[in-house]
C-alpha cells in the first residue's frame, strides 16, 4: 500500500536512493495540494472527532458554526471524513457555501462525506498538515481525538515561535477541554510560556463570540489571500465559486 512508504521512511536511515524517491513523492503531493488548493480563496478549516453521529450536540454546533462562517464568505475544509468532519461541510452545502476536504492516505480507508464541491487526498501527514496551514485563514477546534490535537499544537506552535501570525483559533466545547485549559493555565502559571501566546485562542461555547474572534483576527491576514491570477487548465487548476 501507497502509505507503506512513510512507514518505512520513519523507522531510520534508508539507501540514499530510496531516500531521494521519498524526496521526490513528497515534492508531487506538494504540487497536488497546491495546484487543487490554490484558488479556494479565504478558509477556515474546522477539525474535530469522526466518531460524532448527526444526533449529538457537537455534530449540530459545527453544523451551525459552519453554515455562519459560510455566510461570511469563507471556504470551509475538513479533513472530508465523517463527524465533525461532515457536519461542517455540511453547514457550508446547506447556504452554497463552498466545502472543502483535505484527507490523508490511512491503512484503513476513510470514505469521503457528501457534502464535498472539492477533495483532494494526500499521501503524507507532513504535507497535509502544511497545505492545511497555507491555506486557511483560521483554525476551529472541535472535541476530537489526537489528531485533532495534532494539529491543534502544532499550529500554536507556529503563532507561539512567529511562523505564523493573525492566526485565530477557536477551540468549542469548554466541558470537554477543561483540562485542557487548566493545563494551559498552568504552562503559564510555570513561565513555560507567556500569557500573550494564547492571544489568538479563544475557548468557548458561544458560536457568535467564535465568529467574533475568527472576523477581528483574520483581517489582517485574509487580504493576503486574495488572488488575482487565474487558474491554468494545463496544470489542472480550477476556481471554486459558490453555490448560492
Amino acid at each position: 500500500m501507497k502509505w507503506t512508504n512513510e512507514f518505512d521512511f520513519l523507522k531510520g536511515p534508508r539507501a540514499r536512493w530510496k531516500e531521494l524517491i521519498f524526496s521526490i513523492e513528497v515534492l508531487f503531493q506538494y504540487i497536488k495540494g497546491f495546484r487543487n488548493l490554490h484558488f479556494i480563496g479565504p478558509c477556515i478549516t474546522i477539525f474535530g472527532s469522526a466518531r460524532f453521529d448527526s444526533e449529538h450536540s457537537y455534530y449540530q454546533t459545527t453544523e451551525k458554526l459552519a453554515r455562519e462562517l459560510s455566510k461570511l464568505g469563507f471556504a470551509i475544509m475538513t479533513g472530508g471524513g465523517p463527524g465533525i468532519m461532515e457536519a461542517a461541510n455540511k453547514g457550508a452545502s446547506q447556504v452554497g457555501g463552498v466545502s472543502l476536504g483535505c484527507n490523508i492516505e490511512l491503512p484503513f480507508e476513510q470514505h469521503a462525506n457528501p457534502y464535498l464541491d472539492k477533495f483532494v487526498t494526500i499521501r503524507y501527514f507532513s504535507v497535509r498538515k502544511e497545505l492545511l496551514r497555507k491555506y486557511s485563514s483560521g483554525f476551529v477546534v472541535m472535541p476530537g481525538g489526537l489528531g485533532t490535537l495534532d494539529e491543534f499544537f502544532e499550529v500554536i506552535t507556529l503563532i507561539q515561535t512567529g511562523k505564523i501570525n493573525h492566526f485565530p483559533v477557536v477551540v468549542m466545547g469548554l466541558e470537554y477541554h477543561e483540562k485542557l485549559m487548566a493545563y494551559f493555565e498552568s504552562l503559564i502559571k510555570e513561565e513555560t510560556v507567556s500569557p500573550g501566546d494564547f492571544d489568538y485562542i479563544l475557548f468557548t461555547d458561544d458560536i457568535q463570540m467564535a465568529i467574533n474572534h475568527i472576523q477581528t483576527k483574520s483581517e489582517k491576514r485574509v487580504p493576503s489571500r486574495q488572488n488575482p491570477n487565474q487558474p491554468l487548465w494545463i496544470l489542472g487548476e480550477r476556481r471554486i465559486y459558490k453555490k448560492r
